[in-house]
């Protein structure tokens, strides 16, 4: 019996396939501005030192021990761990590890992290290929492009719906880079991107689980299999991206095409990108910014009545878990990261123990803040008020927390997020090698040198 199945689309789309495989397969060699390329460096090394940190992590435990039966061929390193997988399974667990901690990179436009997905689907191919330094940094560029401005292209309709953006745009990021990497043309690279395309991970019913970080590991080895697919003749409808029935009319109610095209080449997203001083969801980072400089002015935990809380409404709808039960649920709380940033100054992975988030005065602490919605606020902002038990109230307000665009960290922050991250697992002299050879990426022969100082 036939069904009435029209749906409104769009079936005048540009090209947009065609049009971003061709930049990927063309586009020259460093072809932008020495602060583009700085950039690059930046999220490599951002996302190498989160990859590290988290290598012991029970989530890395078990990846490794699912994709050991397997009985992979060494071919890759796993950042932070002796073993060495097939580069499929490298790009999975080390996309996983990176995102653990959720301390990752953010493209705040789409709050997609980025260099899950491509950072770790490259380096496995590089190491196995031994490829260049300076090949990976170019693939990383192109491949973050490709992954935001697809982002771009559909937030915030698409992450409303309940899709985690970072997985199911990652795949495409993951698959242009491998694309670049391999040398593939434009038509083998359209077939990437079209292969990767039937392969969105990520639900954000997720969120607060293992499953959350498994999506940018998907997605770097879902992009990885569609490059090594289209490099052997594999096809796709080279209409993939854009078609009535394609990824982004599928996954989204929005379709601003020219997001993905405008300024292509001469604007580059790995610039929009920033870098976390807190392990833990973006939107409660200028709230832990604003109770750690209530710290900084003398208030002390025991002098507070309450704590009054003004915010946009995403940041309830996605980190308003009141009494989270261990560390991974404490990521997803804004009143747990109020209280990190009054009792300690700081929220980096150590603060999100499980012991930490369960401790009685920290439990008593985060119980005084009172949250509303004022919608009035950016999400970025974050407006704050202590009360104290003598009367006095205390005020802050954050209109661009620490590790934004507009108040960036800076290389020597990120170099201290390293080796906080790195050390306990690599030892302080790796660690310090490492951090040199992630700087000087571009400019080494062959990546198998830097993934060597990445194993213990």
């Amino acid at each position: 019996m036939a069904r009435n199945t029209q749906v409104p689309a769009d079936h005048n789309a540009p090209p947009i396939t065609r049009i971003l495989a061709e930049y990927v397969a063309n586009h020259p060699s460093r072809g932008w501005n020495d602060a583009v390329d700085h950039d690059a460096h930046r999220t490599f090394l951002n996302w190498l030192g989160c990859a590290v940190g988290a290598a012991k992590h029970e989530a890395a435990d078990a990846a490794l021990a699912a994709v050991s039966e397997l009985q992979p061929a060494p071919q890759a390193t796993v950042a932070g761990r002796s073993e060495r997988v097939d580069m499929a399974s490298a790009a999975l667990v080390n996309g996983i590890t990176s995102h653990t901690f959720d301390f990752d990179d953010t493209h705040l436009k789409t709050i997609i992290h980025p260099a899950g997905p491509v950072a770790s689907a490259l380096l496995a191919l590089a190491e196995h290929k031994g490829m260049s330094g300076r090949e990976v940094t170019d693939a990383l560029v192109l491949g973050i492009d490709v992954a935001c401005r697809l982002g771009n292209l559909v937030y915030p309709e698409h992450y409303d719906r309940g899709w985690h953006i970072t997985g199911t745009t990652g795949m495409l990021g993951a698959a242009a880079g491998c694309a670049r990497l391999l040398k593939l043309d434009a038509h083998q690279t359209q077939m990437a991107l079209g292969i990767a395309a039937s392969q969105p991970v990520g639900l954000r019913e997720q969120f607060g689980t293992m499953t959350k970080p498994f999506h940018p590991g998907g997605a770097a080895r879902a992009g990885l299999m569609s490059a090594l697919l289209a490099a052997k003749g594999f096809t796709a409808s080279p209409r993939a991206l854009e078609a009535p029935r394609g990824w982004a009319q599928v996954v989204s109610t929005k379709t601003a095409w020219n997001e993905a095209t405008d300024e292509l080449g001469q604007r580059f997203e790995i610039s929009f990108n920033s870098y976390k001083p807190f392990a833990c969801g973006i939107v409660i980072h200028p709230s832990i910014d604003a109770a750690a400089q209530l710290r900084d002015q003398g208030v002390k935990p025991e002098q507070v009545e309450r704590i009054e809380l003004k915010v946009h409404s995403l940041v309830l709808e996605l980190t308003g878990k009141k009494e989270p039960a261990d560390g991974l649920q404490g990521k997803f709380s804004v009143y747990h990261g109020v209280a990190a940033g009054l009792m300690f100054g700081r929220a980096g992975e150590d603060e999100y123990h499980d012991e930490i988030v369960s401790r009685p005065d920290m439990v008593a602490l985060r119980r005084k803040v009172v949250a509303t919605v004022d919608d009035s606020i950016d999400e970025a902002s974050s407006d704050l008020t202590a009360v104290l038990t003598d009367g006095r109230r205390v005020h802050v307000f954050v209109e661009h927390a620490i590790g934004s665009l507009q108040n960036p960290m800076t290389d020597q922050m990120l170099e201290g997020k390293f080796t906080q991250l790195s050390e306990p697992v690599l030892g302080a002299v790796k660690t310090k090698q490492l951090i040199e050879a992630c700087w000087g990426l571009g400019k080494a022969t062959d990546l198998r040198a830097l993934t060597a100082l990445a194993r213990p």
